[in-house]
């Protein structure tokens, strides 16, 4: 192993550790367990306390039965509470005990997800797969901005729900010499995200999509994309995330035999 590819490995596995760790906190990706969808009408749900509804005003209802211990940004509450989740963000959470409720929304759309810290999908986690780390998927590449920000409305794995983004440019390199072009949405914390399948989609990965972060282009457009941290998004792990689809049109032609593989799903184990 070259000095080069010691360092790409040691700090890919640096990376990697960390992104377990993040996936197993608490109150992560791992820990749901429930997804409930809200109307104008107020509606109980299994193991939670008092009613909840949508108002139809961009803001979710909550009527706290008396004694119940619920806590909206760590102050007990009861009687009826508003809070206002914004579109696409995570959401607001309300306390019950060790476990959270997320408050969503997605469009005009509003949703309940629970977090408990003893979902299976956590307490029987053991790592994510991946594929081996490899020199070769270490990609040169090219930004090409769009001269403002294009709107798009992509699909979501759940049936019926739609997310809103902005693409920004397009993102140019090759895979094993067959060139590929993909739309890029802005990273979450800079940079830029590229949402994509390819032919493993469905097989090896997971069928959804997978994406890949980007670091700020260099003043002449070049970026660097490293498929080795090609990861799941969270619906991989869960069937209670409302991820979006990749854009229409960004496949990757060839397989990307890098990254993350699919997940074991023991919440769907017999």
């Amino acid at each position: 192993m070259t000095t080069t590819e010691s360092r790409l490995a040691a700090d890919w596995q640096a990376w990697h550790e960390a992104r377990e760790e993040l996936l197993a906190t608490p109150h992560g990706w791992l820990s749901l367990t429930g997804l409930y969808w809200l109307d104008a009408t107020p509606a109980a749900f299994p193991d939670l306390p008092g009613t909840w509804r949508a108002t139809g005003d961009g803001g979710v209802e909550i009527t706290v039965p008396e004694g119940a211990d619920v806590t909206v940004d760590d102050a007990h509450v009861t009687g009826t509470v508003r809070v206002e989740p914004v579109d696409g963000l995570p959401g607001v959470l309300v306390g019950l005990g060790e476990r959270k409720v997320e408050v969503i929304r997605r469009t005009d759309s509003y949703a309940l997800r629970v977090r408990d810290p003893q979902a299976v999908t956590r307490t029987a986690f053991t790592g994510v797969p991946t594929f081996p780390v490899e020199e070769r998927w270490v990609r040169p590449g090219r930004f090409e901005p769009y001269d403002a920000p294009r709107p798009i409305t992509v699909g979501a794995v759940v049936e019926g729900l739609t997310h809103r983004f902005e693409t920004v440019g397009e993102v140019v390199f090759d895979v094993d010499g067959v060139p590929q072009r993909l739309a890029a949405l802005r990273g979450f914390d800079g940079g830029l995200n590229l949402h994509f399948r390819d032919a493993t989609s469905g097989t090896s990965t997971y069928g959804g999509g997978r994406h890949v972060l980007v670091a700020d282009p260099a003043r002449d457009g070049t970026v660097t994309i490293d498929l080795n941290r090609v990861t799941n998004l969270p619906c991989a792990f869960t069937a209670h995330a409302t991820c979006p689809l990749p854009p229409a049109g960004n496949v990757i032609t060839v397989p990307v035999e890098a990254g993350e593989k699919n997940p074991p799903r023991p919440d769907l184990a017999a």
